[in-house]
């Protein structure tokens, strides 16, 4: 049972790692100045953003800049700092969530945007949050198959339409307590992008070992959490309650006592409460676990890269990195790098 959920590479390396900040600040304090006629309207107090979730601002992009635009703008990053020629990527994969359209994909885009060759195979990977995740495991299965000789994923999120629709829904007078809960989430979201290079470590000196992983499902939770631009709905309770007890049953199927003293775990960033829980039920050193939530939000699929690329200047040789997320539908990965 567990040969398609456990995986483990050989030669299988991160060769370089970028994350763009989207330009644009947005408080907490200014969302709920934006919702006062809301509070007063149904008597409830501002101020849950950052209490509850524990989000002080976020970001958002500059009108007109598309999640395609950010996704290439990590791209380039991460081919810059990789040192390689281009030309030699052989698969580009676009993890984003966001999305402008159904078609053509939009890998399409930044694969003309980032000036890739005709030889680089692209397209789109959708999995909610760990849609990153998986395009390293499959990026990582094609080097190891000897099928291409580097790859790079990409992410791009941006939350400025959903943000303008949620604040619209709740100001609307027929909405109610209940609104702003099954609502909230969307306002913990975060605009921003990452960009992973990878490739062989036998050949790249001084890239970082992508070990091992795993993936499980629990999919009978498919509806706990639903979103698209104009809406993201969610059961938050449940999702917390369903969520890390899939983490527990991933934790479980691992050999767990390994991973209980590494150097960091990379968590997908959601919220305060969320964090807290994975790390009470999974038992993790609380201070080995760095924290973007509190200034970026919730940036999807892009945050765990995200998180990693800001926490990479603090990593040594020989450090150990978990990087795990639980992904709405649900899912749940966990990769092991070695730095």
């Amino acid at each position: 049972m567990t040969v398609n959920a456990n995986f483990r590479f050989d030669d299988v390396a991160v060769v370089s790692l970028a994350a763009c900040e989207a330009s644009e600040v947005v408080t907490s304090a200014e969302v709920d100045d934006r919702l006062a006629d809301y509070y007063d309207r149904t008597d409830t107090s501002p101020g849950l953003l950052q209490s509850l979730a524990g989000i002080d601002e976020r970001r958002q992009w500059p009108e007109g800049f598309s999640f395609m635009d950010a996704a290439a703008a990590a791209g380039e990053l991460a081919i810059d700092r990789s040192g390689i020629d281009r030309g030699r990527i052989g698969l580009m994969v676009d993890t984003s969530v966001c999305r402008e359209r159904l078609e053509p994909s939009s890998s399409v885009t930044v694969h003309h945007l980032l000036g890739l060759p005709s030889s680089c195979m692209n397209f789109d990977i959708g999995n909610a949050c760990l849609g990153f995740l998986n395009g390293m495991h499959l990026a990582g299965a094609m080097l190891e198959a000897g099928q291409i000789d580097y790859a790079l994923v990409v992410d791009g999120e941006g939350t400025r339409e959903i943000y303008e629709n949620t604040i619209a829904r709740l100001l609307d007078p027929a909405s109610t307590v209940e609104d702003l809960f099954e609502n909230f989430a969307s306002l913990t979201l975060g605009s921003g992008s990452a960009a992973m290079v990878l490739g062989r470590h036998s050949q790249n000196p001084g890239s970082h070992r992508v070990v091992r992983g795993l993936f499980r499902a629990a999919t009978e939770y498919h509806e706990l959490c639903v979103g698209s631009l104009d809406q993201m709905r969610t059961d938050t309770r449940a999702l917390l309650d369903a969520g890390t007890d899939l983490a527990k049953v991933a934790w479980d199927a691992a050999d767990k006592a390994d991973w209980l003293d590494l150097d960091r775990y990379i968590l997908h960033q959601v919220s305060k409460v969320h964090t807290a829980a994975m790390i009470d039920t999974l038992g993790l050193p609380g201070h080995r676990v760095p924290r973007t939530f509190p200034n970026f939000g919730n940036i999807g699929p892009a945050a765990i890269p995200f998180t990693l690329a800001q926490t990479a200047d603090t990593l040594t040789a020989g450090d150990r990195v978990l990087c795990m997320g639980i992904g709405s539908g649900l899912n749940a990965a966990v990769i092991e790098l070695l730095w």
